[in-house]
């Protein structure tokens, strides 16, 4: 372990320990408030401590073990000590590797659903199409992890893409997992109406969004308006002939959320709410942070060939993902909803560099 990260680990583990001293105090421990504040605080670190702890501990055996061989052992008890050496190794990496995780700031979205917005970029119908391969792509990923997923708006294309699809994934660690794919994916490939076999490269742009409750985003009454119209996609007969489809405008803001998958008035509402609330919770987020540019815009950018985060390349059958420099040749796996390889190199490299800029 770094002398950085035990730097770290000894002022988080100074921290702890004035937090204890802090709570005993009379005047604290009277204010019922200020108490269950630093008992929050302490509760958010002690595993952390506790393994760092069972770390030294484990150090300081390891190194007391390592000098009995020093001594003159016979072959038997020599192996023995080996034996214990190794097991001690072992878990000092175990916990290292947990200490690592613990430093990590917490996601507090993490644990939400999400919504996904899937947009064609560039490319015209073409981008329509990937657009689709990519929901089929997310859904087929959602399905192996055991999430729902519940279309919630879509905008069909000429050639049977859409421009546009909107839908939620319901499950644990969604968010967790699918935030990294948020970002302009870019293909190349040979399009079904291009006769001469030209390669076309097209754009999608994929944003993921953490579900809002409706604790975190009140959206007063008199803060929208909604319209009810004619569904104008597919469902058939019934969605089309009666009034179903919702649109909600935000009247602050000026969001428009439309929704009219649903043959239910009220199915649609709910889910137009639910988009419209996971849409100002971002907003709310990005003015605490302080952000200049947009959040949106930083996950999407303009759809643009060069904004790209991933590129599917069909004659070659591989996938790059640009942000860490990595290919994989298993494209068509990858489109069969195969996503974990990637998403765990994400992960490892966005943990990573965390880890650095708060050990810094």
């Amino acid at each position: 372990m770094t002398n950085s990260i035990l730097d770290k680990l000894d002022a988080v583990e100074r921290h702890f320990e004035n937090l204890s001293q802090e709570m005993a105090r009379p005047e604290i421990a009277a204010d019922f408030s200020k108490i269950q504040q630093l008992a929050q605080e302490q509760a958010g670190i002690k595993d952390l401590i506790n393994k760092y702890r069972e770390y030294k501990a484990t150090v300081k055996n390891l190194e007391d073990t390592r000098s009995l061989l020093n001594d003159s052992l016979d072959e038997a008890m020599a192996f023995m000590v080996k034996e214990e050496i190794q097991r001690l190794e072992a878990k000092r990496e175990s916990l290292f590797q947990q200490i690592k995780q613990g430093l990590l700031p917490r996601d507090p979205a993490d644990k939400k659903d999400v919504i996904v917005e899937i947009r064609a970029g560039t490319g015209g119908d073409e981008a329509g199409l990937f657009a689709t391969d990519l929901y089929r792509m997310y859904t087929r990923y959602a399905e192996s992890k055991g999430w729902k997923v519940e279309a919630l708006n879509s905008s069909p294309g000429t050639l049977g893409g859409f421009k546009e699809m909107i839908f939620e994934v319901r499950g644990k660690g969604a968010f967790s997992r699918l935030k990294y794919e948020r970002g302009v994916h870019r293909v190349q490939r040979v399009p079904a109406t291009e006769s001469s076999g030209r390669i076309h490269t097209s754009t999608v742009t994929v944003a993921v969004l953490p579900e809002a409750d409706e604790v975190e985003v009140k959206i007063a009454p008199d803060d929208y308006r909604m319209d009810i119209f004619h569904s104008g996609g597919a469902g058939g007969q019934n969605v089309n002939k009666v009034s179903t489809a919702i649109r909600i405008t935000h009247l602050p803001t000026g969001i428009v959320v439309v929704c009219q998958d649903e043959r239910s008035q009220l199915k649609n509402k709910l889910k137009a709410m639910a988009v419209l609330r996971a849409r100002l919770l971002e907003q709310k987020q990005r003015q605490q942070s302080d952000e200049i540019s947009a959040e949106r815009r930083s996950q999407v950018g303009s759809g643009e060939r060069s904004e790209k985060v991933r590129t599917y390349n069909f004659p070659q059958g591989r996938v790059t993902d640009h942000r860490i420099g990595l290919t994989v040749h298993n494209l068509q796996g990858i489109l069969d909803g195969d996503l974990d390889d990637l998403i765990d190199a994400l992960a490892t490299d966005d943990q990573a560099r965390q880890l650095q800029e708060r050990l810094a």
